[in-house]
């Protein structure tokens, strides 16, 4: 990165950012050399989903099956989760950095849909290899989701690739700036999710199994309708566990996310004790070449997390776009829980009194922090305080991650492949 001053758009500050019309509200771009100058990583974190995003999609429609109509529904689930998340204000909490290509009034990078296929297709293909049985999958399936996720949290936030808001009590809690219901929500939408697709699968076309294939119109209404269903799935898994133990008893959310957790390991291992024959590799069955685009994507995704972590600069991160806006630090605004209970969060980032020690305002001239009531202003990365502890963390994700998914992909039945159409069974 060259110096700062040379960023288009470096220290300016928006009260009210306008567009040009309805078409520039909708999709902006920008030179990719202008997005890895002032982001380095973040411009190669969106090139890494855009490849994983296409090689996942090629490799749904090599294997067969309802595979192409898996990875839709999840990219449907992401649209929709990101979008009702920025127009429901009570979990109006993040905002994504500018990058090469936005969309909906310069909050929705292009690649940010493709992280949910990236995730929850491969979670799902591995995850099938198991053969466990429907009511355990899901919960398999999230778990994995959760497992390819926490690299790319612990990161992308360190290096400002979005910011989350300050004093929002349902991401209050953090581990390396990370709110642990993020992954509650990876783990319980992932699941949902899940659920949802085998559930319409199930209803509309008379099976679940993944290699019947029904007719392309009902197809596609399951994926939709499973894209649409993610959402309030999660939800409910939110009501059931979470809101009771830190809205009402105050208990860390850590807590919840490692009694979700358990509760999901029991069921998917004690389901997988219960292993039919076809659950296990046989001798003489080989790996299907295709298994190795499953394997590229994830070396690809946990890699450049390693990369950031052990080589990267934080540092040299500058943001420039929308943010919290900014105002004064005593004012309060109502967050209304699942059970009714009115909690409260500033209703703006107060730049002179904020907790967010991933970002500062050190790159600005004479480092002055931005002004009040502005929503469009830099932002800068900050040094790692151990950059170590970061190298061990990511090394130990990428460790487990690699032992499970060697056990799913080369260990489990053999490589998931459908090479025609398959018919529904009918008595």
């Amino acid at each position: 990165m060259g110096w700062p001053g040379n960023l288009p758009g470096f220290g300016e500050e928006i009260e009210n950012y306008t567009f040009k019309d309805s078409l520039d509200w909708f999709v902006y771009a920008r030179s990719p050399v202008e997005t890895f100058n002032a982001q380095p990583t973040y411009f190669l974190s969106e090139c890494a989903f855009v490849i994983i995003g296409a090689l996942s999609l090629l490799h749904a429609f090599i294997v067969g099956g309802r595979w192409k109509y898996h990875w839709l529904a999840c990219y449907l689930h992401g649209l929709t989760t990101e979008m009702i998340s920025f127009w429901m204000p009570d979990i109006d909490n993040y905002w994504h950095s500018q990058t090469t290509v936005m969309f909906l009034g310069r909050r929705l990078p292009f690649h940010i849909p493709l992280i949910y296929p990236s995730f929850m297709y491969h979670a799902a293909y591995m995850v099938a290899h198991m053969k466990l049985p429907r009511w355990a999958e899901p919960m398999a399936a999230g778990l994995t989701e959760v497992l390819i996720d926490i690299p790319y949290d612990i990161m992308c936030i360190k290096f400002v690739h979005w910011t989350w808001h300050d004093t929002d009590p349902n991401i209050y809690d953090r581990n390396y700036w990370v709110p642990w219901n993020s992954y509650y929500f990876h783990l319980t939408f992932g699941t949902a999710f899940t659920f949802a697709l085998h559930f319409w699968r199930r209803t509309i076309t008379g099976s679940d199994d993944k290699e019947y294939v029904s007719s392309p119109g009902k197809e596609l209404l399951c994926a939709f309708l499973a894209g649409l269903c993610g959402f309030p799935g999660g939800v409910l898994q939110f009501i059931c566990l979470y809101h009771p133990l830190h809205d009402m008893y105050g208990i860390h959310t850590e807590n919840c996310v490692i009694t979700i957790c358990v509760i999901y390991i029991l069921i998917v291992w004690s389901a997988d004790r219960m292993h039919g024959f076809s659950s296990r590799r046989q001798k003489g069955e080989k790996t299907h070449c295709s298994a190795f685009i499953i394997v590229f994507n994830m070396l690809l995704h946990y890699g450049l997390y390693w990369c950031m972590a052990a080589f990267g600069s934080p540092e040299q991160e500058i943001s420039i776009g929308l943010h919290e806006r900014t105002g004064p630090c005593d004012q309060k605004t109502n967050v209304y829980t699942a059970f009714g209970q009115i909690l409260k969060r500033r209703t703006y980032l107060c730049a002179d009194d904020y907790d967010e020690q991933y970002f500062d305002f050190r790159c600005l001239p004479e480092e002055q922090p931005v002004s009040d009531n502005v929503e469009w202003y830099t932002i800068c990365g900050t040094p790692f305080p151990n950059r170590a502890e970061y190298v061990a963390v990511i090394s130990l994700v990428c460790s487990v991650a690699a032992i499970v998914f060697y056990n799913m992909l080369f260990r489990s039945s053999r490589t998931l492949l459908y090479k025609g159409k398959a018919k529904l069974k009918t008595k």
